[in-house]
């Protein structure tokens, strides 16, 4: 398993390892948002592989203030071999070097399978309530 930064390259394969690993998609999630993302912390967007397949991926987020976890997934081929967990902890580490010392993330309630995964890696509920706006 090698970690490597996410480049343009990846777009098709990510988004299709997205797509099976049962992720949602915002329209924020083409080519061209993908490159603005890469304009700031591209270090924390990395992928996962294996003999030159894309088997993981993750791509987060640092605002100066806290840490965001988006989009992590796991080929569901592989999924059960720790991988997630690895991707978490590698993820953590790039956070800390930034000087991160909190990370946050959101579950879409039709993929509340995976609460349990985060709970397992440290992770807590609290109750917020979420709003957004497309502009």
């Amino acid at each position: 398993m090698k970690y490597r930064d996410f480049t343009l390259n990846d777009f098709d394969a990510v988004i299709d390892l997205w797509k099976r690993a049962g992720l949602i998609l915002s329209r924020s999630d083409t080519m061209e948002g993908l490159e603005k993302k890469l304009k700031r912390d591209s270090e924390l967007f990395f992928v996962v592989e294996e003999d030159g397949r894309i088997i993981g991926a993750v791509m987060g987020c640092y605002d100066g203030r806290r840490g965001w976890i988006n989009h992590l997934a796991v080929d569901p081929e592989y999924q059960g071999r720790n991988i997630g967990r690895e991707i978490i902890m590698e993820l953590e580490k790039r956070f800390k070097k930034l000087g991160c010392e909190k990370v946050n993330l959101l579950i879409e309630k039709n993929n509340c399978k995976v609460q349990g995964f985060y709970e397992k890696m440290g992770f807590k509920t609290d109750e917020l309530i979420f709003m957004e706006k497309w502009i």
